[in-house]
């Protein structure tokens, strides 16, 4: 009796590979639509605007924080709605179908409210129904969103009891992210320095896609970014029941979509069908010395909630050591901007804007080669491009805590 080798993965190589096509090796060509370098990342968070300009524009020659604008506002090539675990991100419009019906597919966890505070099921389809026409042709803010949803539905919708930031909120804005998942609410741009909602255009969504169809696709897309993955991965990076997540998996590789493989040692790690190439590179990586001519820089700066720092597993070797405790908080990514050196996180940044300069301060966990340093006031330079500030670096302690 024969047992199939898996194909064998390094962590060295599976860093490599999702850095290249995250374009943190080397930054998309300026030809390369914004939208297509979202994609990639499986979307960019967007709960601070200027955090995903910054995650985008670091992953393009030439980017700032306008030509994401554009995309977002203008040219509609982007869209600004609720993504993975229920959070704001940018989108490609092209792509939104698959998203809605992936993330409609998504089964829920037990509601945080009592039960006198949720709605029904029924009651969840006629807020999401309600918002979608409300919203078509118009940009609304969230009061004149909730008036017309409470118009639509009844009175119930719109009771104060969801407790929230000291405030207390209508029933209703319980299900506003799944009206995202359904394609029937996006972000519009801001009235002054209100939010404001309306409807994709239906260009952006024109069929809406199979479930059934749209789930293992999505799984493929995932583990193409961040391949090696194992189900509690996918599940963490969706907050989903694991239980899903790992039946999803089993599925997907009885019909053939996604093949296991050793990583470092374990298995339990899975790819897409037929995606197993990865780099050849060195487990460990040699000491530091003269870059190759034309080698890719190895020191990125990756702001607030950066798709990288958020999906790339395991966390233990994304922030190793000193890392770990730095630059997370309670184990969770994206509290802190991170400093990337080789593919580790290697430190936390900080940026403080006044007027038409930035001061970014970086706090690195060891030190730094001179071509490392080098590097770091380049990245430096372009972070200040993409806000269209002057940058100045700052070598030292940073100070504000998570989400400064």
């Amino acid at each position: 009796m024969t047992t199939t080798r898996l194909p064998q993965i390094t962590w060295s190589q599976a860093s490599a590979r999702r850095r290249e096509r995250q374009f943190l090796a080397t930054p998309a060509p300026a030809d390369v639509p914004l939208a297509d370098v979202v994609g990639a990342m499986l979307g960019a968070h967007a709960q601070v605007l200027s955090a995903a300009e910054l995650s985008v524009g670091l992953r393009t020659t030439g980017a700032t924080r306008a030509d994401v604008r554009a995309a977002l506002w203008e040219d509609r090539s982007l869209v600004k709605t609720f993504g993975p675990r229920g959070t704001v991100h940018l989108l490609p419009a092209h792509e939104l179908p698959l998203w809605c019906a992936a993330l409609s597919a998504v089964p829920r966890g037990t509601s945080p409210f009592p039960p006198d505070v949720r709605l029904t099921e029924e009651q969840e389809e006629q807020v999401v129904a309600a918002i979608g026409d409300a919203l078509a042709g118009a940009c609304l803010t969230i009061d004149e969103l909730s008036e017309e949803v409470v118009a639509r539905t009844g009175a119930w919708a719109g009771d104060l009891v969801m407790p929230a930031f000291q405030d207390m909120w209508p029933r209703w804005r319980q299900v506003l992210h799944r009206a995202g998942w359904a394609g029937a609410l996006c972000f519009g741009p801001n009235r002054g320095r209100k939010v404001t909602y309306t409807r994709p255009p239906a260009a952006d969504v024109p069929t809406r896609t199979d479930a059934t169809d749209a789930v293992p696709a999505f799984v493929r897309r995932y583990l193409h970014a961040y391949g090696p993955a194992t189900p509690q991965h996918f599940a963490k990076w969706l907050a989903t029941p694991a239980g899903w997540a790992a039946e999803v998996f089993r599925e997907s590789a009885l019909a053939g979509g996604i093949e296991e493989v050793e990583f470092e040692g374990a298995r339990g790690w899975w790819v897409a069908s037929g995606d197993t190439e990865f780099p050849s590179v060195p487990s460990v990586p040699p000491a530091p010395s003269a870059p190759e001519a034309g080698a890719a820089p190895g020191v990125r700066l990756l702001p607030y909630f950066d798709a990288y720092a958020i999906a790339a597993q395991p966390r233990e070797r994304l922030f190793p050591g000193r890392a770990y405790e730095r630059a997370l908080a309670g184990g969770q990514a994206g509290n802190f901007p991170v400093l990337l050196v080789d593919g580790v996180v290697a430190g936390v940044w900080h940026q403080r804007r006044s007027g038409r300069r930035t001061t970014v301060t970086v706090e690195p966990l060891g030190s730094l080669t001179a071509r490392q340093e080098r590097e770091l006031g380049e990245q430096v330079e372009r972070v200040g491009e993409v806000l269209e500030a002057r940058a100045e670096l700052v070598v030292g302690e940073v100070k504000v805590g998570p989400h400064a």
